[in-house]
């Protein structure tokens, strides 16, 4: 497992992962996309419009909404530009007009000059704010790669591991013929969103598509038809295949719990032990499907074992 990184947030990541959703359009200032966001929320400068600037939070992004370009409206021409390029002053990473605003002149050219990008969307400003911030959380979201495949069986997310050579590949397609969906092929990325949760998706290059020994890259969805992909998927289950004859103890029971560690977040994990004439992915399945009663609250092994225990005890007892 690598080392957890929070990626550098440029304004021209942040603009093009989610322009489409924020309904963004870059109106001038594109000439300093490379400006970094350095904090994961959004900042409405009412105090930084009249002048107070002690508190400013000028590492966010910047919002103009219908009161403070109702405020900007009410002062003159000259004093308002004064307004705007104190604000500008102030490093910010970017400045979006909602409602549909269209940034006056002034704002364009101070900002042409400035070298700060200035964007316009059609949301309403809370309505804006609140989608922008869940985007900006899912951007510094901590991150991480992980040596495996990931794929959606029925709702579970499970990411398979194990040596090069171990069967992996095969394992997956095998799923994939079963009707389930590939998530990631070899390495997958992990982020953690808000702190409980693990979602893995792929590199955008490799997406969709899988390496397979003797054949070469494959385009899955052009094989096995668009429901056999998604483009990410939370984690609920790491499988671990390892040859048998390395395992020094197989487990029988399944009463003792094991995990495994990603970003803090501790999931649920078993070991397959792998040997010729076993069909992995047929355990793998029903892995996934055991888990999923268990996250229902059915745990077959605990309950086998109490069955077990109320078995032996002495008749009156």
């Amino acid at each position: 497992m690598t080392n957890a990184n929070i990626p550098a947030v440029t304004v021209e990541r942040f603009y093009l992962n989610h322009a489409e959703k924020l309904q963004l359009k870059l109106v001038a200032g594109g000439s300093g996309l490379s400006r970094k966001i350095q904090e994961g929320s959004v900042n409405r400068p009412g105090l930084g419009l009249a002048e107070f600037f002690r508190y400013f939070a000028n590492k966010r992004v910047q919002v103009i909404g219908g009161a403070e370009w109702q405020y900007l409206k009410s002062l003159s021409s000259e004093a308002a530009s004064q307004r705007i390029a104190g604000l500008l002053e102030q490093k910010i990473p970017c400045l979006i007009f909602a409602r549909n605003i269209t940034p006056p002149a002034y704002v364009i050219e101070l900002c042409e000059r400035e070298q700060v990008p200035i964007f316009k969307t059609k949301l309403v400003t809370m309505r804006f704010i609140n989608d922008a911030t869940i985007a900006l959380e899912m951007e510094f979201a901590p991150q991480v790669s992980e040596h495996g495949s990931m794929v959606d069986i029925l709702g579970t997310g499970l990411l398979v591991r194990g040596e090069s050579g171990i069967g992996k590949s095969e394992s997956v397609l095998a799923l994939l013929e079963r009707g389930y969906s590939l998530v990631s092929d070899d390495i997958t990325r992990f982020r953690l969103f808000e702190g409980r949760e693990l979602i893995g998706t792929s590199a955008e290059t490799t997406r969709y598509h899988m390496e397979v020994r003797g054949i070469g890259i494959i385009n899955v969805p052009a094989i096995f038809g668009v429901a056999s992909v998604r483009s990410e998927k939370r984690l609920d289950m790491v499988v671990t295949l390892m040859d048998w004859n390395k395992l020094e103890e197989v487990d029988r029971t399944g009463i003792a719990q094991q995990t495994y560690d990603i970003l803090g977040i501790a999931v649920p994990h078993i070991v397959l032990p792998v040997r010729p004439g076993r069909d992995i992915a047929r355990l793998i399945e029903v892995a996934a499907l055991d888990q999923k009663l268990k996250n229902l609250g059915h745990n077959a092994a605990q309950e086998f074992n109490q069955r077990l225990i109320e078995r032996m005890r002495p008749p009156g007892t």
